[in-house]
This record gives C-alpha cells, structure tokens and sequence, in this order.
C-alpha cells in the first residue's frame, strides 16, 4: 500500500482533509492483513511534504485555540499511528520535506530518499518551536548535537547528508528512488505479519521502557506469542522441510 500527499500545487501540505486521507488509509493498512509494508510519499518530483498548508497556517495563528492546537494534537495522532503500525512504514521522500514534512519522516520506520531531496525543520526560523514530535523523535533517532543543529539553525540536509546523519537508510538519484524503495520492499514480502508487528512494538518500546524492563516485556511478549499463535514454529518447520513458509495474519494487536 502506497499513502500519497496529493497536493503537488502547494507542495503536498497538510491540512485537516489530508489528515482525514491518513486516517483512512491507516484503518485500511490495519485492516488489510496481506500487507507487509506501507509506503509514505509526496505527489509530483518536487516535494515530499512541506508541512502545514500556508493558507490553513494563517486560520491557525488566528485561533490558536480552537483551530491550532486541535489540528496539532490530531497531527500527533496520525503519527502515533504510523509508529504503531504492525507493518514497517517506509518514507519515500521524493523532493523537499520541512517542517511537519521532516516531523512524519521521523515518525516513519524505514526513508528511502532521493539525493535530491532537501529537508530541514525551520519551525525556529518563523518563530516558533515545532509541534509535530520533532524535538522528541529527532534526539533520539539522530542524537543531541544534530537534533539541535537540525532544529536550532537553518540546516537543510540533502539525500546523502540525510544518511549520513541518520534521517535515512539510503538516498539515490531520483530517477532510480522506485526501484530502491522496491528493493526494501521486497525484502519484506513474504515475512511473517506477526513477527513483523511484534518486533516493531518492542523496538520502539524502547522510548518508554529501561533496559531490564524491555527484556522483560520481550520475553513476555515471546512467550504469548508461542501460546497463542499457531505459526510461531512455522519457520523453523519450513527450514527442515526445505519448503517456503505459509504464514498465517493473525492479528497480535490484543497481545501484551
């Protein structure tokens, strides 16, 4: 499954009805228990996501309040939900990306990005500080130093710096991005959705949980795993049988 920004004309932004397309594009990708992956990106060659549409921004700053901090708090439910997803989410980040562009780049598992590509935070450079999640998932992704370089001072990234830093798994030239985005892809077809979802969970357990209480939540979440879910040995049996797997898509949502 592919979620595309679709505003090319205001370089993919997001308002309240983009939103509305995530929400339902998730509820499907929750829904859909063939999927293995989810591919994030924007419209067109130009942009990925640019953050907050322009016109929309200033009906925010005039209702704070009642506009602004719904749409935010909204915001930082979508990319819960992307983070919580129990298939890896994958970034295909096509052209620029800012502000609440780079904040749903953090938020994806997997970025696959262009060498063109330009991203960067800016919230300080208007006068505000950012409000998307970025000041939380971009020390931890990045660390300290170059999460705040990123966000204190006007740094754009291109696709290569977006590796080196740590924003991104790989950055090529445009013209060949889908057929690196496929390559992920294709690694993750044909794996098992429960080991998928549940290895995420731990993984990103690890904002909330110290170290020996992670160990815990993993063994506990192994051994349900092996209690109720009938494929847990399926792997092991296909190797000595010299056949591929035949995974089954129980949902392990209601797990631990």
């Amino acid at each position: 499954m592919t979620i595309v920004l679709d505003g090319p004309t205001s370089l993919n932004s997001l308002t309240p009805q983009a939103l509305d397309g995530f929400d339902a594009a998730l509820d499907a990708a929750e829904g859909d228990r063939s999927l293995r992956a989810v591919v994030v990106t924007g419209a067109g060659q130009r942009a990925f996501c640019v953050g907050m549409d322009i016109d929309f921004l200033g009906t925010c700053f005039d209702d704070p309040q009642g506009t602004f901090l719904p749409f935010l708090r909204r915001y930082h439910a979508v990319l819960a939900r992307i983070e919580d997803l129990g298939v890896p989410v994958v970034a295909r980040v096509n052209g620029l990306a800012r502000a609440g562009g780079f904040e749903l780049i953090l938020a994806c598992d997997l970025v696959v990005a262009a060498d063109e590509a330009k991203v960067g935070d800016i919230h300080v450079d208007f006068g505000v500080p950012p409000g998307g999640g970025s000041t939380q998932r971009a020390p931890r992704k990045l660390g300290d130093q170059r999460a705040k370089a990123l966000l204190l001072t006007p740094l754009w990234l291109d696709g290569p710096k977006m590796v080196e830093w740590g924003v991104a798994l790989a950055s090529v030239p445009l013209a060949d991005l889908d057929g690196e985005v496929e390559k992920w892809l294709g690694s993750l077809r044909g794996r098992s959705r429960p080991a998928l979802a549940v290895t995420k969970r731990l993984m990103n357990a690890t904002r909330t949980l110290t170290v020996e209480e992670g160990l815990r939540y993993e063994r506990d979440l192994f051994s349900l795993l092996h209690e109720e879910v009938g494929e847990v040995a399926e792997g092991y049996r296909a190797f000595v049988e010299k056949r591929e797997p035949v995974w089954g898509d129980v949902d392990v949502r209601r797990l631990g």
